[in-house]
């Protein structure tokens, strides 16, 4: 049975890729009572990092909203794997961007809009989120973009 934010997605064009393995020594994701903590995510795509690089030196904001879209799609992979079925997720409580850019770059909440507006689009009403989007002088494997989520779940 299909979930109805996996109906959407589907909609919308996406299947969720298999969850990645941690990179180093931390899990994926944690569950804890109602909460979902799930570990930073990258834009991975087919397996490989997909946008790499520093935003206001090559990367243009549209690279990084890219980039921030295949964090949070990568983040739902997480929550289904945790979860087993997305239905379960009821909302999205919070995220938090951390953005690979220069000094002088101040666009951080319109590169993680790509994560925003996408989870709202996938997730309804119960994708609207608190964030915070940072700078980060580097990610890891040179990303430009890192995610992280928080979101409640059904018992």
């Amino acid at each position: 049975m299909t979930s109805k934010t996996e109906a959407r997605l589907a909609e919308l064009g996406i299947t969720l890729p298999d969850a990645a393995a941690p990179a180093a020594n931390y899990v994926p994701f944690v569950k804890t009572g109602n909460q979902l903590f799930i570990s930073g995510q990258l834009p991975m795509d087919s397996g490989a990092i997909a946008v790499t690089g520093k935003l206001g030196e090559g990367l243009k904001v549209e690279d990084g909203q890219k980039a921030a879209k295949l964090c949070a799609i990568n983040l739902l992979a997480q929550a289904k794997a945790a979860t087993g079925d997305l239905d379960k997720v009821v909302r999205l409580v919070k995220i938090v961007g951390f953005v690979n850019s220069t000094g002088d770059f101040t666009d951080q909440p319109k590169v993680i809009n790509g994560a925003s507006d996408f989870l709202v689009e996938a997730m309804g009403d119960s994708g609207r989120h608190a964030r915070s989007a940072v700078s980060a002088a580097s990610l890891p494997f040179g990303a430009a973009v890192e995610i992280e989520a928080i979101f409640e779940i059904a018992d």
